[in-house]
């Protein structure tokens, strides 16, 4: 299976690289939203079954071909995970699109 993956390269204070790949996104009240996990190559040994961690950035237009991912805080990341979560996600997220 060849998937087209969203990936985004973030660099720390120290220089490090660390490679996410967006997993979906998010328009809610005016803003777009992100939800992101560490990329995994494809042929590195893991469990399928474990846990993945994410995270939920808002996403800010830098110029006409560029984005910025921002943080958000606490209280935002779990209303977003919970939308993310909802069995009705696609329903939610046509509806703040036809509001732009």
């Amino acid at each position: 299976m060849d998937e087209e993956r969203d990936l985004v390269v973030f660099e720390d204070d120290a220089g490090n690289e660390l490679t996410m790949e967006v997993l979906d996104y998010l328009a809610y009240e005016g803003k777009e939203y992100a939800l992101l996990t560490e990329s995994v190559e494809d042929d590195e040994d893991g469990d399928e079954d474990e846990p993945v961690e994410v995270f939920i950035m808002e996403v800010r237009p830098v110029g006409e071909d560029q984005e910025e991912f921002v943080p958000v805080d606490e209280a935002l990341a779990e209303t977003l995970i919970k939308i993310f979560e909802s069995d009705d996600f696609d329903e939610v997220y046509e509806d703040d699109e036809d509001e732009e």
